[in-house]
């Protein structure tokens, strides 16, 4: 009896030593399936923290859309607290529109980003609409900077964790397994959504989001090896009328027909299925990271108990977890260029401003990519950091924009030009590879338009050719004329109507310097005209002129050649809270056609210099002073300063100054200081206050009253709206000198 109880007690631990080996068997495989779902796909990261706290280990992940981005972030190395970080710092609303930095843009680019309010392609005298809203390139740009680490890695099964993501080919509708070739590069292609991004070519295939076909790759990541699936499902159930309530959803419902089908399925063949409560947001909620992020760690919480039972059987020892440390020097020694036919390599190099080898950072490098994104002569912009024996290599594969005419409109008022409706239409590569000529008519009160022909060379010497006609009607006081032209004094007569006409043509070399700075050099004919309906001539005869007679004050021909030296960073151009600005500008005018009789040589010189700096919150203060003076002894007084009035984009010498009305303080030299306190209150939505000083008047350098208390003083209070038509003010202004204030409107980018 004895022996028996031995036998069986040696059989029973026999069983249960060998039960136990079955519960904790380190060769138990864990795949991980991550969904597509826009914004609701950061909710991976809040089940991915509860994944870890309960101590498993990941062998494969399987991602598309946002699944890919956060799998291939993960998969490379990043903690679920890293990732955390990373995407509550993304401004993911810039990114996604590619809201590239004004900083990007050369002087010319954002003087022709800031003019127009819509533009379209325009081949062959037929409209078109762009493929989609954005290139995507500033998402690739950070994918190309937080996977750097792993920038070698070419089989993506030699990530820390294995690693796929789907994509599908839109010319065959096939799907695509991505699992090799450049990380950053697949993970694009598997997340764009179509009509808002454009198709990424890879492999000579032409990809969209792999959502279309498989938004939950679970047999792949089966077919890896794994042996037990946990799914994280942040899809889009389908949904009803009610809910389909812009094309955005729409266009998500059809994503959805095959998918939310196949589904059905595929949750029977997950083994945790972790799906988060996330029906209240959209895929663009990109500024609710916290909330999405909560939602995806309480449902993995659900879950707690079988993850931990699955940790166990696994048994195994997580790595310890090295902290990745987004390089920031990179030496690049070799630049390889690929599909650019109508831009030549020193126009590229130009816009990258880099001169090979170089060691740069990665912010300089995404700057120098999104000078040449910012040119929209790429439709997209790819590129690789490969490492060779003394540096790395650049590989930029550039895909053109075909798309070579524009057709551009924009609106705007105010209370100098009035109403004007703008037309463009802008041709590039019209006589050889990097050019571009642009013309704008101004239509509405008063006709106006502005030729341009740039040769771009990037940081090298460019060519360019302006021709612009300027005309506006405005009554001012009679003393500002009669001050700079011989007018008679009529008792009745307080303000008379001045017409100011501008034409002028110039040519003129430009290039850019420390990388800010852009020096221009040129020629220039000007004809200026002033004219009044209100005389009939110059003696006192005040009765009306008949027909359309004129007296005209000024009708002569200008020649000579001018200079500038401009520096912008400002972050935006009507309501700047960071950044410099300065711009000094001398013209020498030298022949003249001589009107009034009464040409010598001169020359005139201004500088101005800004600066807006944040200083809490978003409140901004932008502060500015600026100078300018007549040198030589020529009587001609139609090129004096003129302060007065507020707007952007004054011909000539007139300067604002707010307080007066427009063309209200003349003198041959001026200083003025000017300040603005930027509060925005709602996003896109300004209150602001300013003040300025000015002395002006004739030879102000030479008798010292530069120096002197200001004589002229005004302040305005002001609402600036920030829309897609361009910026909308509403200004009250006044002066302590002047008993009446002035209202000032605009509408739109002015032009």
């Amino acid at each position: 009896m004895q022996k028996l109880a031995l036998v069986f007690t040696f059989i029973l631990c026999f069983g249960v030593s060998r039960a136990q080996n079955i519960e904790t068997d380190q060769s138990i495989k864990v795949g991980l399936v991550l969904s597509g779902g826009g914004a609701k796909g950061m909710a991976h990261i809040g089940a991915l923290k509860v994944i870890e706290e309960a101590g498993i280990t990941i062998d494969y992940i399987g991602g598309t859309s946002m699944g890919a981005i956060v799998g291939s972030l993960y998969a490379s190395g990043y903690s679920a607290n890293e990732l955390d970080s990373i995407f509550r710092q993304a401004d993911f609303s810039d990114l996604i529109q590619d809201n590239l930095p004004r900083g990007a843009k050369t002087f010319y680019e954002k003087e022709d980003s800031e003019r127009y309010a819509l533009s379209l392609p325009f081949n062959k005298f037929k409209i078109s609409f762009p493929k989609a809203i954005s290139g995507g390139q500033r998402i690739y740009n950070e994918l190309v900077r937080l996977l750097y680490h792993v920038k070698d890695v070419n089989d993506f099964n030699n990530l820390p964790i294995p690693f796929f993501c789907i994509a599908t080919d839109i010319e065959t509708g096939a799907e695509v397994l991505l699992n090799k070739g450049y990380l950053p590069e697949a993970v694009m292609a598997s997340g764009t959504f179509p009509s808002l991004f454009e198709p990424a070519e890879l492999d000579g295939q032409i990809l969209i989001d792999g959502g279309v076909l498989n938004n939950y790759p679970i047999m792949e990541v089966k077919q890896l090896g794994a042996d037990i699936i946990i799914g994280v499902d942040v899809q889009h159930e389908l949904r009803d009328r009610e809910s389909l309530q812009s094309a955005t959803d729409i266009l998500l419902q059809i994503n959805n027909f095959r998918t939310v089908d196949d589904m059905k399925t595929k949750v029977n063949e997950t083994d945790i299925y972790i799906r988060p409560d996330i029906e209240d947001f959209s895929v663009i909620d990109f500024d609710l990271v916290e909330p999405i992020i909560e939602n995806g760690k309480m449902a993995a919480l659900e879950h707690m108990e079988t993850l931990r039972n699955l940790a166990a059987k696994q048994n195994r020892v997580r790595k310890t977890h090295k902290k990745i440390e987004t390089k920031d020097s990179i030496f690049i020694n070799r630049l390889i260029l690929e599909g650019n036919i109508n831009y030549s390599r020193a126009y590229v190099k130009g816009k990258l401003r880099i001169n090979l080898p170089v060691k740069t950072t990665f912010q300089k490098l995404q700057l120098g990519i999104s000078n040449l994104a910012a040119t929209n002569n790429f439709t997209t912009i790819r590129y690789e950091l490969v490492s060779n024996e003394l540096g790395e290599d650049l590989i930029l594969r550039l895909k053109e924009n075909p798309n070579k005419a524009y057709l551009r409109l924009g609106v705007h008022y105010d209370d100098l030009y009035k109403t004007a409706a703008l037309i463009n239409l802008t041709k590039k590569n019209l006589f050889m590879n990097d050019d571009v000529a642009s013309i704008d008519f101004a239509l509405g009160d008063n006709i106006r338009y502005n030729f341009q022909y740039y040769l771009d060379k990037g940081s090298y010497w460019s060519f360019g050719v302006n021709s612009r006609l300027n005309d506006f009607d405005y009554e001012i006081d009679l003393d500002v004329i009669s001050s700079n032209f011989r007018v008679a004094n009529v008792a009745g007569i307080n303000e008379i109507n001045l017409n100011v006409s501008d034409f002028t043509n110039q040519l003129y070399l430009q290039t850019v310097f420390k990388e800010e700075f852009a020096f221009i050099i040129g020629a220039e004919h000007k004809l200026l005209k002033y004219s009044t309906r209100t005389y009939s001539n110059q003696d006192s005869i005040v009765s009306p002129p008949e027909g359309n007679e004129r007296l005209y004050f000024e009708n002569s021909n200008y020649f000579g050649a001018y200079g500038k030296l401009i520096l912008d960073t400002y972050n935006d151009r009507y309501f700047p809270s960071k950044g410099l600005y300065f711009n000094g500008d001398f013209h020498l005018y030298l022949f003249s056609s001589d009107f009034n009789d009464n040409f010598k040589e001169f020359s005139i010189a201004q500088a101005k210099f800004g600066g807006a700096f944040p200083i809490v919150g978003k409140l901004s203060v932008n502060l500015t002073t600026e100078g300018g003076f007549k040198l030589g002894n020529s009587d001609v007084k139609a090129l004096d300063f003129v302060l007065g009035g507020y707007g952007n984009n004054l011909i000539n010498n007139f300067i604002p100054f707010v307080g007066y009305d427009f063309l209200s303080l003349p003198g041959n030299s001026y200083v003025r200081a000017y300040g603005r306190l930027d509060f925005e209150f709602v996003k896109n939505h300004h209150a602001m206050f300013s003040a300025n000083f000015a002395n002006v008047e004739d030879d102000l350098f030479r008798t010292g009253e530069w120096f002197t208390l200001p004589d002229f003083s005004g302040y305005a209070l002001s609402y600036g709206w920030d829309t897609f038509l361009g910026p909308v003010q509403v200004m009250y202004s006044w002066t302590p000198e002047i008993s009446d204030g002035n209202f000032f409107v605009s509408i739109g980018y002015w032009f």
